[in-house]
């Protein structure tokens, strides 16, 4: 029988296991139904050519019509069998669509991963950029605070020059002079050394060794030193600078008065006084002859010549090289100068260790009314008043009783006086007590020395000072 010939040919998938196929069984399954399909069409063409051979051999309507009626069945079977092939195709074609459209799927997920962590790196970098962004404009802001303060240093520094007529420090050495003064005083000195010794490798090689500029820079280079305690090397700096000066500018020169100075500001500091006192009594010399006797310069020398003068126990000359300082002070830049305050402090320390008690109060005493007098105005006859006074045991206790109150400035004008913000003024208070105390006045010393104690609490520095007994370094 033919039809149960052809739907033997025919090869079903089990409907059971339909649903539990996956994508590569299906193509798979619909690869050998497409197969068989064909075969099956083959095998239907081949016997529809045979039907149509025999219809043309009959003679016999009825076999005839009966032929006819397998052969268009035959030809049904054929174009349902082309249907299923044609469906198997859409099927292969789909497959390979939903195989290209997942491989895309597989592309655009790593194209968001790549993305997603290329936007986590950006981010990052972002973040590091602002982070140096912001250090930057810390650093630019900082440079802009130093370059103000070098151009204020080095406007400063031209200007006290011009007022003084001394050494004035090259102008193209000035600004790495402040900046290396700058470094030292923060204690930079692993950054103010290389600078130094690089710009003196540099003037070396473009000026030769034997060059002012060269000097110069051997004297920056020593004061870094000095701050260091590295007094050794620091004088064998100003040793060689002191040579080049003498050779290049000639030995009457305020360089070489400024390199003498340096040098017995160096031999004070290790205690070699002795050896000290020749030189700034060289460099003294060189200033009254340049500048006159009566030059602020002069004065600084003479300070410096009685300290080392002082150390020796030399006190005639300590008292005449104080006085004459203090007469050039108060004559050319006026009594009211903190060189002046300085230089009394200085004076009365010399009477103290000599024992002359009433000549230090007296200074001592000088400085505090004009400090007040400078400050406030004149107290109209009360400032003596109280300072005749000073020591009784009744004033003290009233000064004590109304120390914090508005009415205690009815005692005098002396407590104005400790309320003045200077180092000079606190040190003079402090200096008094001491002196008191020596005397057996403990109760005026320790007034005093509370005083001090309260000014010191709103003194601001006033930059390089004599009261403390140090020897003045020059900058040139």
């Amino acid at each position: 029988d033919y039809e149960s010939l052809t739907m033997s040919t025919m090869v079903y998938p089990r409907e059971e296991k339909l649903d539990k196929l996956s994508q590569e069984e299906i193509i798979s399954n619909t690869k050998l139904v497409m197969q068989g399909l064909e075969a099956l069409k083959n095998e239907h063409n081949s016997i529809l050519h045979s039907l149509l051979e025999t219809i043309k051999c009959l003679k016999k309507d009825e076999e005839a019509n009966l032929v006819h009626e397998k052969s268009n069945l035959l030809r049904k079977s054929v174009e349902m069998i082309e249907l299923g092939l044609g469906e198997a195709q859409v099927m292969m074609a789909l497959s390979n669509h939903l195989n290209a459209v997942e491989s895309e799927k597989q592309k655009l997920r790593a194209q968001v991963r790549r993305l997603c962590q290329e936007n986590q790196w950006l981010r990052d970098e972002l973040a590091n950029t602002q982070q140096k962004l912001q250090r930057s404009e810390q650093t630019v802001a900082q440079l802009e605070e130093e370059k103000k303060h070098l151009e204020f240093m080095n406007h400063y520094s031209a200007q006290q020059s011009a007022q003084q007529g001394g050494y004035e420090i090259p102008a193209r050495l000035r600004t790495l002079h402040n900046l290396v003064i700058q470094y030292a005083s923060q204690g930079r000195y692993e950054v103010a050394v290389p600078l130094c010794k690089q710009a003196l490798e540099d003037l070396e090689k473009t000026s030769g060794h034997d060059h002012p500029d060269v000097a110069t820079m051997l004297n920056i280079l020593a004061l870094v030193y000095r701050d260091q305690n590295k007094y050794k090397e620091a004088a064998h700096l100003l040793n060689d600078a002191l040579s080049i000066r003498e050779k290049t500018l000639g030995k009457d020169h305020p360089a070489v008065a400024a390199t003498l100075n340096n040098l017995a500001v160096l031999y004070g500091k290790r205690g070699k006084y002795k050896e000290a006192e020749p030189l700034c009594k060289r460099a003294l010399e060189i200033r009254e002859k340049v500048l006159g006797k009566d030059h602020p310069d002069v004065a600084k020398q003479l300070n410096n010549l009685a300290l080392l003068c002082q150390n020796q126990g030399k006190y005639e000359e300590v008292e005449y090289y104080y006085c004459r300082a203090l007469e050039i002070y108060e004559s050319c830049l006026g009594p009211d100068d903190p060189n002046v305050a300085k230089t009394k402090n200085n004076l009365a320390s010399c009477y103290l260790k000599q024992g002359k008690y009433k000549d230090a109060e007296v200074l001592y005493k000088d400085i505090l009314t004009r400090a007040h007098v400078k400050e406030f105005g004149s107290v109209d006859g009360l400032y003596t008043s109280y300072w005749g006074k000073s020591e009784r045991t009744e004033c003290l206790q009233e000064m004590s009783k109304h120390r914090d109150s508005a009415p205690y400035a009815e005692y005098g004008g002396w407590y104005k006086a400790c309320k003045v913000s200077s180092p000079t003024v606190n040190t003079t208070l402090r200096n008094l007590g001491a002196l008191y105390r020596r005397q057996g006045k403990l109760e005026a010393a320790e007034t005093l020395e509370e005083c001090a104690v309260r000014s010191r609490r709103q003194v601001t520095p006033e930059g390089p000072s004599l009261v403390g007994g140090g020897m003045l370094w020059d900058s040139g």
